[in-house]
């Protein structure tokens, strides 16, 4: 009996698993845009400078950037259900303290607290999913829950946005309260690492196990001790430094899109919102195709793994390259196209990106390398929309803007390629030595 057929028979509740850990970044995804969509309003509301305003666009991004390596540490100790249940809870306390806010600083807090709560989200969904999934499966469960932040662009700013138009920006707010309370209480009944979970066979953690699915439990180094053993190995500098160059242009495209084309292209701001979604849509497509799909299938077919998985990273990046054409063109069809080859090839490969911690992570430490990651991301995620911007302002034009995120992408590249190495597990630490007996 062949591969393909046994695995047919296997039950597939991991994959229910890898739906429920989509749904909550997707709903993570519409807690943090909610805030632009309402911000007319609320500016209105409480006369607020535009000083104040982007201190509440920043409000976020300081909290949730500097939680990320605590976070990791603390998700290597107490596991994904304690983390994740505390996490989705708290989603839904910030959205709610918003939408009853009397003034600029109980937004303030709510939106330092909504980064709090969401530091562990994309940690734990990488982190479970290492439990949950053999290596061979890895690609598409976590491309589910990579491609729900770029879905996430194409129906969560529609859906704030006739809600707020409709009720007024508190009501906005509180929909998004209601999702994320809504999803505490699924992750709260569903959600279990396997060998808890009552509902999963015996065959099924079989196959997960067999199949080379992360050992669940905490290291048996200390969180602090696995950090520093973790920042002397080449290959979690290497996932960094690639996946922050990434992080840049991410963010450029997520925060710069829409005024590009208002600016450039010279669109009205509806029809630009409209184009704006063009790349996001490609990109959601590319994240599960190629970066979730295709990367799984040439593993089943015999492929090696760590060539097939540095492939995919290595070509979505170069594709990310394409933002160069946008600086050559006045055609906002020909610009859409280029920002979507780019935003599309980046998307195949952020779900690498994203499965790496847990393929490469010693026992005990894939939240703290998820963490050591996602906090060099969120910080060039804080740099894109500065430095594009004061680029912007210097030459009144986006072509060095999208200069600059390009020769970022190669640095990143040359990370991917020849510091990362083979994607294979680093070794565990040597545990401590225990204290010698006093002497007599």
């Amino acid at each position: 009996m062949n591969t393909v057929t046994q695995n047919k028979k296997i039950p597939k509740r991991r994959w229910g698993i890898g739906a429920l850990l989509g749904m909550g970044v997707l709903i993570n995804y519409i807690d943090r845009i909610g805030l632009s969509v309402a911000a007319p309003q609320i500016k209105e509301m409480f006369d607020l400078t535009p000083v104040e305003l982007g201190l509440l666009f920043s409000a976020f991004a300081w909290s949730y950037s500097l939680l990320q390596i605590p976070v990791g540490m603390v998700l290597d100790r107490f596991g994904p259900t304690r983390v994740g249940r505390w996490g989705a809870f708290l989603w839904g306390v910030a959205s709610t303290i918003t939408a009853f806010s009397s003034g600029f600083a109980g937004i303030f807090v709510a939106r330092i607290l909504l980064g709090v709560a969401e530091a562990p989200a994309f940690p734990v969904s990488s982190k479970a999913t290492g439990y949950w999934f053999p290596r061979g499966e890895r690609g598409m469960a976590t491309a589910i829950f990579d491609a729900a932040a770029k879905f996430s662009n194409v129906i969560g700013v529609p859906l704030i946005a006739v809600t707020i138009v409709t009720f007024g920006w508190r009501w906005g707010f509180g929909l998004t309260a209601v999702l994320s309370f809504a999803y505490f209480i699924a992750f709260f009944l569903l959600y279990r690492d396997p060998s808890a979970d009552p509902k999963l066979s015996k065959e099924e953690l079989h196959y997960i196990q067999s199949g080379g699915a992360a050992p669940e439990g905490p290291s048996e180094t200390g969180a602090v001790s696995m950090l520093g053993y973790l920042l002397t190995k080449s290959k979690v500098w290497g996932l960094t430094i690639g996946f922050a160059a990434y992080g840049y242009s991410f963010y450029l495209f997520l925060t710069w899109l829409p005024g590009y084309l208002v600016q450039t292209m010279h669109m009205s701001i509806l029809k630009s919102a409209g184009f704006a979604a063009i790349p996001w849509a490609v990109a959601t497509v590319t994240d599960l195709f190629v970066g979730g799909w295709l990367i799984d299938h040439l593993i089943a077919k015999g492929k090696d793994e760590s060539v097939v998985r540095k492939s995919v990273l290595i070509i979505g990046m170069l594709f990310g390259l394409a933002v160069f054409g946008a600086t050559q063109t006045t055609d906002p069809v020909w610009a859409i196209v280029w920002i979507s080859i780019a935003l599309g090839g980046l998307a195949s490969a952020a779900p690498v990106g994203w499965s790496l911690p847990s393929l490469i992570a010693p026992k005990g430490g894939a939240g703290t390398i998820g963490g050591i990651m996602n906090f060099a991301n969120n910080l060039m995620g804080a740099a894109a929309p500065i430095v594009t911007g004061l680029i912007v302002g210097a030459t009144n034009s986006f072509a060095n803007a999208f200069l600059v995120a390009g020769v970022i992408l190669v640095i990143g590249i040359i990370s991917f390629v020849f510091v990362l190495g083979k994607i294979e597990p680093i070794p565990d630490p040597e545990p401590a030595a225990p204290a010698p007996l006093p002497a007599h």
